[in-house]
Parts: C-alpha cells; structure tokens; sequence
C-alpha cells in the first residue's frame, strides 16, 4: 500500500510559501510562473494556510475584490484537514473526496513535511497500477 511518504519522496518535500501579508496578485503570478495550483501561508517556520486557485476565483473574482490590494491571510484556507507520511495514498484519496477539497498539507511531529494535491494522489494511483499489471504481466510469462 502506498503512503503519503512515496509521494513527498517521488515529488520532494519542498513547496513554495508566501507570507500572509504578500498581495494576492503576486501570489498569482507566482504560481503562473511555477504552474502550480497552490500556495503554502508561512510565517516564519509557522504554516498558516494556504492560498489556491480556487480561493481566488471564489474569494476575489466572484466577489470583485482587489487582488492587488487584497492580501492572502483575507482569503486563505486555514481549515484543511492534515495528514502524515505514514498515512495511505488511498485514505488521501478518501479525504479529499470526503471533502471536497484539492490540497492536503503534511505534517511529521508537527512540522510542515509538504503537501499533497489531488494530482499527486491520481499519478500515485496510476503509477501503483502500472506496476501491478507489470508485475502480473511478469508472472503469467514466468511460467511459460
């Protein structure tokens, strides 16, 4: 069974932070230029949040607030639920169905590990499955 160590392994722990008080608009920008979907809120060492696509869209776009004047602690997510190296790909995938959500950050002995995304999970899935049939695929022609 895969855990969610696998994937901070496959991936690497490092995610990119902003600090609460950068300006929505740079946060953007910053994931354009990274092509990524989300950001850590750090403070210091300290998680805080974090800032996605989605709270833009919802908490500015929709909303038409300033996302030059706006800062990210206005519209970051801080109740995410965690997770740990240890747990499963597939109770990740549970949560996040559960709910409803994208991102989940990673905490070992209450340190920020990473975080996780749904796109992380889907291609830890796939590539369990890729090996599964590689393996099957080596033990019906093994006995031939």
């Amino acid at each position: 069974m895969r855990k969610v160590s696998d994937i901070l392994g496959r991936k690497g722990a490092s995610a990119v932070a902003v600090a609460p008080d950068t300006k929505v608009i740079e946060a953007l920008n910053i994931m354009a230029e990274k092509n990524i979907g989300s950001l850590l809120v750090m403070d210091g060492g300290e998680y805080l949040g974090i800032i996605t696509e989605r709270d833009y869209s919802r908490k500015i776009a929709l909303r038409h607030k300033s996302s030059v004047d706006t800062k990210v602690s206005e519209i970051m997510t801080t109740n995410l639920p965690a997770v740990n190296p240890s747990d499963s790909v597939e109770y990740c995938m549970q949560l996040m169905s559960d709910k409803n959500i994208r991102y989940l950050p990673v905490f070992e002995k209450n340190l920020l590990a990473g975080i996780v995304s749904m796109s992380d999970v889907v291609k830890e899935t796939i590539l369990q499955q890729k090996e599964t049939i590689g393996h099957l695929e080596s033990y019906i022609h093994s006995g031939l």
